[in-house]
């Protein structure tokens, strides 16, 4: 199946900004390069705290626990989005989304975040963002973004290390507790 990259990747760009926030505004730029984003981006005033404002909002999503929540805080962030979704098909690359060019780098990605987000959830299934479940231990825990785009749908953890620390946790605890 193929999904529309600002559903997938879209989320994935989100996911990365939250859980490794860059120092400057051209870091953020390379990132939207790194998962395909093209358009130029005028600079403007405020773009890295403005960018941050626009991930902080998307954070309420991943952490909102009912999927009628999640849908209406993504439903109030899509109608904040003043850059509009438009096919194009600029330099005989083929047909595909952008976003209004022009806009700033916080307006546009707050469309392609807030949008990418709705696809990714609507097609992959509602529970399929949340925190790392390592989080939920005692310890070392982990917040990371988990923007799970497995073909099970099971993914809990942000990554391997998470997952295995997390395990020999449980395993430890078992022991100590005689199970």
């Amino acid at each position: 199946m193929h999904l529309n990259p600002y559903g997938e990747y879209a989320v994935v760009l989100a996911a990365s900004l939250a859980n490794d926030w860059p120092a400057t505004r051209s870091e953020i730029v390379a990132r939207t390069r790194e998962v395909g984003m093209t358009m130029e981006f005028p600079e403007a005033p405020h773009d890295h705290s403005r960018v941050r404002a626009v991930i902080d909002e998307w954070l309420t999503v991943v952490d909102a626990a009912e999927p009628e929540r999640r849908a209406r805080l993504l439903n109030e962030q899509m109608a904040a989005a003043a850059a509009y979704p438009r096919l194009t098909d600029h330099d005989g690359e083929g047909w595909h989304l952008h976003y209004r060019e022009g806009e700033s780098l916080p307006d546009v990605l707050r469309s392609v975040i807030s949008v990418g987000t709705a696809l990714h959830l609507t097609t992959r299934g509602m529970h399929r963002l949340s925190r790392c479940a390592a989080g939920q231990s005692a310890g070392d825990p982990c917040s990371a973004v988990v923007v799970d785009i497995t073909r099970n749908g099971r993914q809990r953890y942000c990554s391997v290390r998470c997952a295995n620390r997390d395990a020999v946790r449980r395993h430890r605890s078992r022991i100590k507790h005689g199970r």
